[in-house]
């Protein structure tokens, strides 16, 4: 956490620093002239992130109508309004981080890696891997599951409690019924055709 505060306190140094250094080199600009360019660069963007966002919906609409999940139309929205904040900061290097978030050849890189490296091991983490396709076909994924919900024993079997759950057998071997004490009931249980 403390690096990704120093890396945002970090870029308005540099811009600071950067402007200064092309004031004071290049004589013919002047303050004037930078503050034009900023102002320039600015409006630039800001026009650049409206027509990438517009097409950025549309193809969103195009893949839910395809009934597929937009997660990369998202990505690109997310990074549009991050490209967005960078080009409204006055700076040539919040300028350029900006540029390189509205246009789609370098936005598409910085998708998959944002992907790849935050995204998808966030979602393990907190899906127990089920986001990335892992599965389980014996037991539970940790053991903080395994012991926090129920208790096991030496035959596999997993004792949920006495007050969870109760099982009443008609008398023959094949049928059961298992009741787990759920008193909310409504009257979709009557209509087959309510669920």
């Amino acid at each position: 956490m403390l690096r990704w505060i120093f890396a945002l306190l970090l870029i308005p140094f540099l811009d600071a620093v950067l402007l200064a250094v092309v004031v004071s080199q290049t004589s013919y600009i002047g303050w004037v002239g930078m503050v034009l360019l900023v102002v320039l660069t600015g409006l630039v963007g800001m026009l650049l992130v409206r027509a990438e966002g517009r097409r950025t919906l549309r193809k969103m609409q195009r893949s839910m109508v395809r009934g597929e999940p937009p997660t990369n139309e998202l990505l690109d929205g997310g990074l549009l309004i991050a490209a967005g904040a960078f080009l409204l900061t006055p700076g040539l290097v919040t300028d350029a981080i900006g540029f390189l978030l509205a246009v789609p050849v370098t936005r598409v890189p910085i998708r998959a890696v944002l992907k790849r490296y935050v995204i998808v091991p966030y979602a393990d983490k907190k899906t127990g891997g089920f986001a990335s396709g892992n599965v389980w076909t014996f037991g539970f994924p940790n053991q903080e599951t395994a012991q926090g919900g129920a208790e096991s024993t030496d035959t596999g079997t997993y004792d949920l409690g006495d007050d969870d759950y109760t099982v009443d057998g008609d008398g023959s071997e094949d049928s059961y019924t298992i009741d787990f004490g759920d008193e909310n009931t409504d009257d979709r249980d009557d209509d087959p055709f309510a669920r």
